[in-house]
């Protein structure tokens, strides 16, 4: 498909905050188009369907954080089914037991000031406990400390306090102690967004890499490659490429070059923020194997209804199943320090060390697990060039380091995507979907 010869708007990435974005642009009646990089879109929405499976497999976002506006408006609009995730959460320690440190990480986390001077998470929890002799409390600092570590991908000893602080307040605001799952997915959000678009006849440019950005005031040069390379020109354009892509250095693969360079204030917001690593691996079975584990120190019930489980396992520390569908798929969730060990590594060694924790973990028999194992989806986030990691979270000091990232400059560069959203939603699809609805705001309010 040609280009013509200037748009309004090119919108860089087609993740949620790309796509919010375009949407609001073209019910505005602006001329604008986006350039994805990628050979499909969602960005870290990645949604695979295996026909014969039945059951959607996520290897990028899954759950649907609390009720925010931004993701059931339109799904409950489009008549989407969601269901709450349901099931109970177990923990694999010396022995296999239902978890119980919930509501005491809690009771610390509860404990962390954005009054006070920020600090590390890690340096928090000393204060707290400057010389944990007591083993019960050696025991939740490690639970907290893998909480962290685990739901925010997050480095304890870098993401701050203040920015933990906000997040869980935002928490609080939707109800994000609980969470969803859309029954095809997160496509079926994408797909909605998808049908918009295409309603718009607004053109989605795949496998279209953005190598250089030549911008002055009005005026948007965009250089690209699909194929051969060629020059998209613009009046203003929307970068919604995720955290560390910006980071990137220009001779990075994936990275682009802003020219002339974004103000030192861009760079000292990205120097305070920091993106999260993980690893995902989805396991597929023949059946449900842990219906019928019966841990011997528990006197009812089993793992039938198992939910999550956790461990302080070096490699896939947490793991959750479909529940409340009872589908034949656990998922592994390899976090921080866990995934710089996996990141880089073969397929086949990835799996291996899944099914192996998973045997240890359970306490089942690795031969037979192998047995039952039929298929393995994996992605490695910080390995993919177009996102060099999982979602971002803030250092210690990072206060306004969003807001930085996200104002515009000079009416023709906008910024958009998870990563700049200033409500303490990051590392969230809403928080990205709210992102490109303000840019388009923005845009809109001073054309």
């Amino acid at each position: 498909m040609a280009f013509p010869d200037r748009y309004d708007v090119i919108i860089v990435g087609a993740g949620a905050a790309g796509l919010a974005a375009a949407t609001e642009l073209a019910r505005a009646g602006i001329s604008v188009a986006i350039v994805e990089a990628r050979e499909r879109i969602g960005g870290r929405i990645a949604t695979l369907r295996d026909p014969a499976l039945g059951y959607p497999v996520e290897l990028g976002a899954e759950f649907i954080h609390g009720r925010p506006a931004e993701i059931w408006d339109p799904l409950m609009n489009a008549g989407a089914r969601v269901a709450e995730v349901k099931g109970d959460a177990w923990c694999s320690t010396d022995q296999l037991a239902p978890c119980d440190f919930f509501d005491s990480v809690h009771q610390i986390l509860g404990r962390m000031d954005d009054r006070a001077p920020d600090l590390s998470f890690a340096d928090f929890l000393e204060e707290c406990f400057p010389s944990a002799q007591d083993p019960d409390l050696r025991e939740l600092k490690k639970y907290a400390l893998g909480y962290v570590s685990g739901f925010n991908a997050a480095d304890p000893k870098l993401v701050g306090v203040h920015w933990l602080v906000k997040g869980m307040r935002h928490e609080q605001e939707i109800e994000g102690d609980r969470a969803f799952r859309c029954e095809h997915g997160y496509q079926d959000l994408i797909d909605i967004f998808r049908a918009r678009l295409t309603s718009a006849s607004l053109p989605i440019h795949l496998k279209t890499v953005v190598h250089a950005i030549d911008w002055r005031p009005g005026d948007v040069r965009i250089s690209i490659q699909r194929g051969a390379s060629e020059v998209l020109r613009a009046g203003k354009v929307i970068v919604t490429v995720p955290l560390a892509v910006l980071q990137a250095r220009d001779s990075e693969e994936g990275a682009i070059r802003f020219n002339p360079h974004l103000p030192d204030e861009k760079y000292a917001a990205l120097d305070r923020m920091e993106m999260g690593k993980v690893i995902r691996l989805v396991l597929k079975f023949r059946e449900r194997f842990w219906d019928s584990i019966c841990p011997a120190n528990v006197r009812e019930g089993g793992l039938s209804d198992m939910s999550f489980l956790f461990s302080d396992d070096e490699w896939f520390p947490t793991w959750w199943t479909t529940m409340p569908a009872r589908q034949p798929l656990i998922t592994g969730w390899a976090p921080f320090a866990c995934a710089e060990r996996l990141s880089g590594r073969e397929r086949p060694f990835v799996v291996k060390q899944g099914l192996t924790t998973l045997s240890r973990l359970l306490r089942v028999n690795l031969p037979r697990l192998e047995q039952l194992f039929e298929a393995a989806y994996v992605h490695d986030w910080q390995s993919d060039p177009l996102s060099r990691g999982a979602y971002s979270y803030g250092k210690v000091g990072a206060d306004g380091a969003q807001a930085a990232l996200a104002r515009p400059i000079q009416n023709t560069l906008f910024f958009a995507g998870e990563a700049t959203d200033t409500s303490g939603s990051n590392g969230t699809v809403h928080g990205a979907l709210k992102s490109g609805f303000r840019s388009a705001r923005e845009i809109l309010n001073h054309s």
